[in-house]
């Protein structure tokens, strides 16, 4: 199934230029878009995934990862083929590189809009997540999708690499409740050569959701020998604490995948190391992800260091809360998030 994919202008010369992701595609008649499911047909750009998701799944919202936006419920997890970026650690490349390996194939099942925000309401979730590849390149499909949700009552939470152009956080105001991006390292080399992508258009995503009000985590996925030095590691705590220090940052666990089989997973004391650098930077929020330790997958209050979430299972899914509201039950201190 497809739709006009409307977040594009036209130029001259009947090329089109795509204004989903931030590599701004100049596309002419029959080419393709990195992100290989945006197509110029007959001098229109064409989504060619619209209401065709490859997964869709009911997750712990913990499994995004969002910690500090309504922590214990249940997401409603939907994705379509396709990417605009081509991690050599891809967890997901079955799906998100799917167009470019498997010769343009766009496999999936009919999931228009209005079925997903039904699905989402008889199975209880509480928040639709666009997740498992990258929402931006199906940005048409995700938004029509997140108004329906907003209608109905139910939170819409982009999981992406931060590559949304300005043009698509203004369209998605008001419906667009919180993003979980991935700041996969503090070097362009590292962004280029792994990622296909580059750092600074990263940097000013997060600074743009941010200035919106869209509530925001950080993910880092710590890949030993390649973004895991303390120098690096520094910058991304030290980028994360200048912009707001109650922003949670995600220390995560690498496993090998895909095309990157020749690193070992992450040692267990790499991830505690990261957890001090971003205490000694004054982030109030830090997680381990990919393992199960709950003294650093819990929520302190950044006052009297209580815990006020209680974390336990491999993905911090099993929660025991000690808020009031969104408060410290000890000592009133208000804990930054969205709270049940």
């Amino acid at each position: 199934m497809s739709s006009e994919a409307w977040l594009a202008r036209d130029l001259a010369g009947g090329r089109v230029q795509c204004r989903a992701c931030l590599h701004l595609c100049r596309l002419g008649e029959g080419q393709y878009g990195l992100c290989g499911i945006r197509r110029v047909q007959k001098g229109r750009l064409r989504l060619l995934v619209y209401g065709q998701a490859a997964a869709l799944n009911l997750d712990p919202i913990e499994k995004k990862p969002f910690y500090h936006l309504l922590p214990g419920s249940q997401s409603l997890s939907i994705g379509t083929v396709g990417c605009n970026f081509s991690c050599r650690f891809c967890q997901n490349a079955a799906i998100s590189q799917a167009p470019k390996e498997q010769r343009g194939m766009l496999p999936g099942r009919p999931w228009p809009p209005d079925r997903i925000v039904t699905q989402a309401q008889a199975v209880g979730a509480a928040s639709i997540s666009y997740t498992y590849n990258e929402p931006a390149v199906f940005f048409e499909y995700a938004f029509d999708t997140m108004v329906l949700a907003h209608e109905a009552g139910l939170k819409n939470l982009f999981v992406t690499s931060g590559y949304e152009t300005r043009w698509l956080l203004d369209r998605a105001a008001g419906v667009l409740d919180g993003m979980n991006i991935d700041l996969k390292a503090f070097s362009d080399r590292f962004y280029r050569e792994i990622c296909g992508a580059r750092l600074k258009p990263v940097l000013h995503t997060i600074e743009a959701a941010y200035r919106r009000n869209i509530w925001l985590e950080i993910t880092t996925l710590i890949i030993p020998g390649l973004n895991d030095s303390d120098r690096e590691l520094e910058a991304i705590a030290a980028f994360i604490a200048g912009l707001d220090p109650h922003i949670p940052w995600h220390i995560s666990r690498f496993f090998p995948t895909y095309q990157m089989t020749d690193r070992p997973p992450t040692p267990p004391k790499t991830l505690l190391r990261a957890y001090a650098i971003g205490q000694a930077a004054g982030l109030k929020h830090l997680y381990v992800g990919n393992l199960n330790d709950p003294a650093h997958t819990s929520t302190y209050c950044p006052k009297c260091q209580r815990i006020v979430i209680a974390r336990r299972g491999h993905l911090g899914e099993q929660i025991h809360s000690h808020l009031s509201g969104d408060r410290c039950a000890a000592c009133q201190e208000r804990i930054a998030g969205v709270f049940l």
